[in-house]
């Protein structure tokens, strides 16, 4: 497995990660027996960087993860977040980063996960109530006790990461980043990489619809998240399909598939980003980890940035509402 280091100062991981959220959250159901099956082999094959969130199906994805990593904890760097907060009926109702909140978040995901020490921990999202030196400094202080190895910040600006870098050295700062989510080219990856800061992509398959299996929205169970992101509703979604056909002819070009070619230009983009595609199946893990082979000339980077300049994306990423609280 190739490996690449996760900031200037921080640890080796597996140049691709695993994120972990759809066995829990957000993409419908999950054969649980097939998503153990599938941790495993990533572990196996070489993937030590697992991604999960206390929010993620209110801790059934830490305490899955955790079961799943029980007799192989020595071979996985785990990552979690804390910060989000749902309501009774499961829905996303604001953000913390409180001193108090993250000591009881991060014992409470310690739990779940039955492991002593988190790896890597993020703020899921800013808490504008609470200035962030003030989360630093508490999670400083979990790391000189031992709870916490490394700090990430999630979805955050670059103002945010400055002033957080004042307390302590940030690891990594996570955000979507794909062919069609290229908004942190702009500000916050140069700015962590003046930093030395790792970058950690989320939904570098532009949740799926990157793969060419999401031809039309009945393909997605009725539960599934992407049935209120503007960018699959309506018009939007088939103007978006259309130039995702075009990136598979370049695929098909390549010898490859949608999904591995749009994984390898987001490794190609630098040694400091470490993506961390989601799966359930070990089929696609397995298509995923193709990527890692494949080498993208000049003019392959060239033809893919010409059909996905910055702003290619029709729709929002998310609605007008969850954006008020996490934004």
């Amino acid at each position: 497995m190739q490996v690449r280091q996760l900031g200037k100062n921080g640890p080796e991981v597996s140049a691709m990660g695993l994120g972990c959220m759809g066995i829990s959250d957000a993409y419908g159901t999950c054969d649980e027996r097939e998503a153990l099956a599938m941790l495993h082999q990533a572990v196996d094959w070489g993937i030590n960087f697992l991604d999960t969130a206390d929010v993620y199906g209110q801790g059934h994805n830490e305490e899955f993860v955790g079961r799943a990593i029980r007799d192989r904890r020595d071979r996985v760097f785990v990552a979690t977040k804390f910060g989000l907060l749902r309501d009774a009926q499961n829905r996303l109702s604001g953000v913390c980063g409180t001193p108090a909140y993250v000591r009881s978040a991060c014992e409470a995901s310690l739990r779940r996960l039955g492991i002593d020490t988190i790896d890597l921990y993020y703020q899921h999202r800013l808490d504008r109530s609470t200035p962030i030196e003030q989360t630093m400094e508490t999670l400083a202080e979990l790391i000189q006790e031992g709870k916490i190895s490394y700090i990430g910040l999630s979805e955050v600006d670059v103002e945010t990461l400055r002033r957080a870098e004042t307390v302590h050295p940030v690891a990594a700062v996570q955000s979507e980043y794909s062919l069609w989510t290229r908004d942190p080219e702009k500000e916050i990856l140069p700015a962590c990489r003046e930093s030395g800061v790792g970058f950690v992509p989320f939904s570098p398959l532009g949740r799926g619809i990157l793969s060419g299996r999401v031809n039309k929205m009945s393909d997605l169970p009725p539960d599934d998240f992407r049935q209120r992101l503007p960018r699959f509703q309506g018009d939007n979604f088939y103007r978006n399909r259309i130039w995702v056909g075009q990136l598979e002819e370049l695929a098909a070009a390549k010898g490859c598939t949608p999904s591995q070619l749009a994984l390898s230009w987001v490794l190609a983009q630098g040694e400091d980003i470490v993506p961390i595609p989601g799966t359930k199946r070990r089929t696609y893990l397995q298509e995923n980890l193709g990527a890692l082979e494949i080498q993208l000339g000049a003019e392959e980077l060239a033809a893919l940035n010409q059909l996905a300049p910055h702003g290619v994306a029709v729709g929002a990423r998310y609605p007008e509402a969850l954006l008020q609280i996490t934004r």
